[in-house]
C-alpha cells in the first residue's frame, strides 16, 4: 500500500520523548485514517483509537471518559507508554479545554500517554488549538494528493490527474465517469459541507453557501468580485457573508479565495478573491461534459489546466511551503505570486484560454521578484511544473 511522506514524520515524532500533542489535519478522503492504520503496523506502542463522528451532539463527557479509558488500559496492560488517537475531535463541545486539562494532568503526573488528534475542519481545529493549546502541539497538514502521489499509487498520467484530481478513494471509479461524479458529489462534497461546516458552524443561509461553492467550481482560477458573485447568485446577501462562507469552504478543503498581493495588508484583505478549488475533482464533478470531450476542446481543457496549476500551488501553500497570492493592477495581471521569507516569484500560466498578459513586466519593475516562471507548451509545460518539488522553486 502506498505511504504518504507524512506517515514517516508522524512515526518519527512518536518515537521521541512525550512532549507535544500531534495534530493531523486535512480534508475528508485524503488518507488521515489510512495513515493511522499504517502506523499500527510500524510501531509497537499500544493504541486506543476512537472517532467523534458518531458521538451525539452535546456529549461533553465522552472525551474525558475516553482519556481515562486510555490511562486505565495503560495501567492494566503494564505498558510504559500508550497512544490515544481521537478522530474528528473538533466535533466535541469545548474539546480544546478538555484536551488541555487532561494533557496537563498527565504531564504533571508523568503519565507517558501520547496523543494524536485528527480533524477535517482546518479552521475549527486551528481555532481550538490557538485558544487553549498554545505551545502544546505540533501540526502535520495532510493536503489533497499531488500528481506524483496519484501517479505512484495508481499509475495515473497527467491528463487523468488534471480531470479526476487527487481523491485516492475514487480511483477505482473513473472507468465509469457518471458513477465517479456521483461519488464525488454525494460522498465527498455533500458530506464535507454538511458535517464539517453546517453541523459545526452557524450558517444562516446554507443554500447560499452551497451555491457559492458551485459558482466557485465554475469560476475556479478566475478573479471575481463579491458584488459580481452576489449578482450571479441572485441573493440579497453582502460581501462580508460571502467572504465568511468562502473561509468556511476553504477550511473544509473545498474552495478558497486567493488574495491579491500587496505590500499593504489592508489592501490584500480587501481585494477581490481569485476563486480556486483545492482539488480538480471538485471542478470536474460539477461539469456535465465528459472527460474525452473536454480534453479535445481547447478552451474547456485550458480552464482545467489553469485550475490544476492553482490546486498544486494552493495545496503546497497549505503545507506552509509559501504564501500564495495573485497580482493585478488595472490591466496588468500575474496569475500567481508565491512568497517565502520576503522572496517573491511571479508565475504566469499560458493556456489556450489565456489572454495575452503584460503584467509580468510591470510586476517585475515594481516588486523585483527573485524569478519569474512562465508555464506554457514551449518553455515549461504544466505537466512538468506539477512534478516539481516546491522547495526547488526558490
Amino acid at each position: 500500500m502506498f505511504e504518504r511522506s507524512e506517515l514517516q514524520v508522524l512515526q518519527g515524532r512518536l518515537t521521541e520523548t512525550r512532549k507535544f500533542i500531534q495534530v493531523v489535519s486535512g480534508p475528508r478522503q485524503v488518507g488521515k485514517t489510512t495513515i493511522i492504520s499504517q502506523l499500527y503496523n510500524k510501531i509497537k506502542i499500544p493504541v486506543l483509537y476512537e472517532s467523534a463522528d458518531a458521538i451525539p451532539p452535546g456529549n461533553t463527557l465522552w472525551l474525558d471518559q475516553l482519556w481515562e479509558a486510555a490511562r486505565l488500559r495503560m495501567k492494566s496492560q503494564g505498558s510504559e507508554e500508550y497512544i490515544l488517537i481521537i478522530d474528528e475531535v473538533q466535533k466535541i463541545p469545548n474539546w480544546s479545554e478538555t484536551v488541555k486539562k487532561n494533557w496537563d494532568f498527565d504531564s504533571f503526573n508523568k503519565t507517558n500517554l501520547k496523543v494524536i488528534l485528527l480533524g477535517s475542519s482546518r479552521l475549527l481545529l486551528q481555532q481550538g488549538l490557538t485558544e487553549s493549546l498554545t505551545g502544546r502541539f505540533e501540526n502535520i497538514t495532510l493536503p489533497h494528493w499531488s500528481f506524483t502521489e496519484m501517479n505512484k499509487a495508481f499509475g495515473w498520467d497527467e491528463d487523468t490527474y488534471a480531470w479526476y484530481g487527487g481523491y485516492p478513494g475514487s480511483a477505482d471509479l473513473i472507468k465509469d465517469g457518471d458513477r465517479w461524479k456521483r461519488y464525488i458529489r454525494d460522498s465527498i462534497i455533500e458530506t464535507s459541507i454538511s458535517k464539517d461546516i453546517l453541523m459545526l458552524t452557524r450558517v444562516n443561509k446554507p443554500a447560499l453557501l452551497k451555491n457559492l461553492f458551485e459558482l466557485g467550481c465554475l469560476y475556479s482560477g478566475q478573479i471575481l468580485s463579491y458584488s459580481k458573485m452576489l449578482g450571479q447568485l441572485h441573493d440579497a446577501g453582502n460581501a462580508t457573508t460571502l467572504a465568511n462562507y468562502l473561509l468556511l469552504l476553504g477550511g473544509a478543503g473545498l474552495l478558497g479565495g486567493i488574495e491579491k498581493y500587496s505590500v499593504s495588508p489592508v489592501r490584500t484583505k480587501s481585494s477581490s478573491p481569485k476563486l480556486q478549488v483545492y482539488n480538480n475533482a471538485l471542478l470536474s464533478s460539477q461539469n456535465p461534459l465528459k472527460f474525452a470531450y473536454v480534453k479535445n476542446n481547447p478552451d474547456a481543457w485550458g480552464r482545467v489546466i489553469e485550475s490544476i496549476v492553482g490546486t498544486y500551488l494552493a495545496n503546497e501553500s497549505l503545507r506552509g511551503r509559501f504564501n500564495l497570492y495573485y497580482w493585478r493592477d488595472r490591466n496588468d495581471e500575474v496569475d500567481f505570486v508565491i512568497e517565502s521569507n520576503g522572496r517573491l516569484i511571479g508565475i504566469e500560466v499560458k493556456s489556450s484560454v489565456s489572454r495575452s498578459k503584460k503584467g509580468m513586466s510591470a510586476f517585475q519593475k515594481i516588486f523585483s521578484p527573485v524569478k519569474t516562471i512562465c508555464i506554457d507548451k514551449m518553455r515549461l509545460p504544466w505537466q512538468e511544473f506539477i512534478k516539481i518539488n516546491p522547495e526547488e522553486l526558490f
